[in-house]
């Protein structure tokens, strides 16, 4: 699955995610609830306009979506659910690495609604992990760390509300196999090294100064979503990587080795779980190689 779709199947699980929080959020899904006499004039235009842009989304009539998410939003600006599908349509609109300053402003406009979700309630989930995605898929292209790094403290801030999700765990371990492994790459290039294979000692006391923590961190958030989750395929191949990223800073052929071995081990229980038609993640993700 590509990084655009992955984020769209995100932002979809983000969007229905949303019709499931406390009640003066919740979308109007019938006639009592848009008629209820203790809302405001304002109130039950707002909750009209955004059961309007909850239809057209489905539609994908994501422009008058829009138009009407923003119409709740400037009704009642207290209507988070408002603020969370105006980010969500951007956000499906947003290309990764999209060169155009339509795509960027798609994305920058979506990060905006997210955080505006956040300022208002600092708990809300489903804007906690909507952001942290995009904000991965933006950081992307072009490479920007800072953006990886704040990312990864939306899935940190999930972690501290609902540490049983193994979710947030494994985008943890994504991030920093992704910041090891642009490093790895460069610092090869740097010291004229072949692509695979234990760095030269200068290299390898570089990388494990600077980025053996990153690794760490995410091996072991990787293996506490597998504990959450044991059947966790997804996890267990972005695992498989970072033993690969340990591997390559290894001092000695014999760590190596045996690091590779664990990868390969749990590269064939994903496929013994493939075999086996083992349930799979509900979160999609995307699935880079070495």
């Amino acid at each position: 699955m590509n990084a655009g779709r992955c984020l769209r199947t995100l932002l979809l699980l983000t969007f229905h995610a949303a019709q499931s929080t406390a009640p003066q959020n919740a979308t109007p899904t019938d006639k009592q609830s848009r008629a209820s006499p203790e809302k405001t004039p304002a109130q039950s235009a707002a909750l009209e306009a955004l059961h309007a842009g909850v239809e057209q989304f489905r539609n994908g009539q994501y422009e008058k979506a829009i138009d009407n998410f923003k119409d709740a939003k400037r009704f009642d600006p207290d209507l988070l659910n408002a603020r969370l599908y105006l980010g969500t349509v951007y956000a499906s609109e947003y290309i990764p690495g999209g060169p155009s300053d339509e795509n960027r402003e798609n994305g920058e406009l979506a990060v905006a609604e997210f955080r505006n979700v956040l300022a208002l309630d600092a708990e809300n989930l489903a804007a906690m992990d909507a952001l942290g995605s995009l904000e991965f898929q933006m950081a992307g292209s072009p490479f920007n760390r800072e953006l990886f790094l704040e990312s990864k403290s939306n899935f940190q801030k999930h972690i501290s509300l609902k540490p049983a999700d193994p979710e947030p765990y494994y985008w943890i371990g994504v991030i920093d196999w992704t910041l090891a492994f642009r490093a790895d790459r460069e610092l090869r290039a740097s010291h004229h090294e072949p692509e695979v294979g234990l760095h030269s000692p200068a290299a390898r006391e570089k990388y494990s100064i600077e980025y053996g923590e990153t690794i760490g961190e995410g091996i072991n958030s990787l293996k506490k979503a597998l504990s959450l989750r044991p059947d966790y395929d997804d996890a267990m191949l972005y695992l498989n990587l970072l033993y690969l990223r340990k591997a390559d800073a290894a001092d000695n052929q014999s760590d190596r080795e045996a690091l590779i071995n664990m990868g390969d081990d749990l590269v064939e229980r994903v496929k013994e779980n493939k075999a086996k038609g083992a349930p799979q993640s509900a979160q999609p993700q995307p699935k880079p190689r070495e």
